[in-house]
């Protein structure tokens, strides 16, 4: 089955106030501040995660974890791991139920694209009308001018309806309005199209490139290739959504990637400066759009949201997140050298703000040598 309910905006309000009031609450109680260092040992998983005995050895209140338990059985989630310095600070709910990722599935396409840009197999600046795509309305001349770089950055100004809802199509401007590159628009015919591009220029399924570049080299502990299928209407785009289905603990393992900068343990699975330029910032908060995107707390990236503006607190500058529908989410925190993966099943609703509940009080439950 697939769904494709859309995360809606972060409220303005919220953004401004939560996050702050956290730090300003934690003050009152003489916790510290964030540290802005990694954990003292990076460790890497093996063929399972480490769990962190005691908390209080890696910063963090124990008794302020275990608060964290009642307010997550109070909302929507069906697991939720926090990991720290590379071993399990947190968790809740079965880590190895597997579920579909929802719009998570774009940040791992981008993610990669890597190699394949590294070894010239991927060029970014090639144009949709020299890879020789088109689709089922057919495309103007000036969106056939969109790079893979503007797909990937959904900057392409290709208004073309997508296979699956859950984008802003619906507030797109006029088709052949906007200068590929230019305008960023959440539009999942970009992301589609990105798919496609893959395959055609790796010659390879997205799911098997999934599992011999992702799931082998991070030792994936609930890998099956068999369950993943494309899903959509072909009669509205030729390019289908390519959903993923993992397990609570196996994102945990793709946000750790990105946090280490693309290296696990000896290897280097990522090439280097991949995994920051796709998590930096492309469009800033301000030049989102639709308009009711802009000035909250989030730009855009390489398909990976990212935080960004003066409201942003200390400890969530320079992080970021992939996000999907229901309430799926992979969050890198490097402030806090933390990764938290969240999962629902795709019948309920984990909200984006409920989910930053649980954000804000793993990031309150540091204190650092105060513990």
């Amino acid at each position: 089955m697939h769904w494709t309910t859309a995360d809606g905006p972060v409220s303005r309000a919220r953004a401004l106030s939560l996050p702050a009031l956290v730090f300003v609450l934690a003050a009152a109680f003489g916790c510290a501040q964030p540290a802005v260092e990694p954990a003292a040992e990076t460790v890497y998983p093996g063929a399972s995660w480490e769990r962190i005995a005691d908390p209080a050895s890696a910063g963090f209140s124990a008794e302020a974890l275990d608060a964290i338990h009642p307010y997550v059985d109070g909302i929507n989630t069906t697991a939720v791991m926090a990991v720290v310095g590379g071993r399990v600070l947190f968790e809740h709910g079965p880590m190895d139920s597997i579920s579909y990722l929802a719009s998570v599935r774009k940040s791992v396409l981008a993610m990669l694209y890597g190699n394949y840009v590294e070894n010239g197999t991927i060029d970014l600046e090639l144009t949709v009308e020299e890879l020789g795509m088109d689709d089922v309305q057919g495309l103007l001349p000036i969106e056939k001018q969109a790079r893979v770089l503007d797909l990937v950055t959904a900057r392409s100004g290709v208004y073309h309806p997508a296979s699956n809802s859950g984008d802003n199509l619906a507030e797109a401007p006029p088709r052949g309005s906007q200068e590929p590159g230019t305008y960023y628009l959440y539009s999942n015919w970009d992301f589609n199209a990105a798919g496609a591009v893959f395959e055609q220029l790796t010659e390879q399924n997205i799911y098997d490139a999934l599992g011999s570049d992702l799931a082998a080299p991070l030792g994936f502990e609930d890998w099956h290739r068999w369950i993943h299928r494309k899903s959509g209407d072909a009669t509205r785009s030729r390019n289908l959504a390519y959903h993923m289905n993992l397990s609570t603990r196996d994102m945990a393992r793709i946000g750790y990637l990105m946090l280490r900068g693309g290296v696990w343990g000896e290897e280097r699975v990522l090439p280097e400066g991949w995994a920051e330029r796709i998590s930096g910032l492309v469009t800033p908060s301000e030049e989102m759009n639709p308009e009711s995107r802009r000035g909250g707390e989030f730009g855009y990236g390489y398909m990976w949201w990212v935080w960004d503006g003066p409201a942003v607190p200390e400890a969530f500058r320079g992080a970021y997140t992939g996000r999907g529908a229901w309430g799926q989410y992979i969050t890198v925190i490097p402030s806090l050298d933390m990764v938290v993966a969240h999962k629902t099943v795709p019948v309920v609703r984990t909200p984006w703000d409920d989910y930053m509940g649980i954000l804000d009080r793993l990031v309150a439950a540091h204190c650092g040598a105060a513990c």
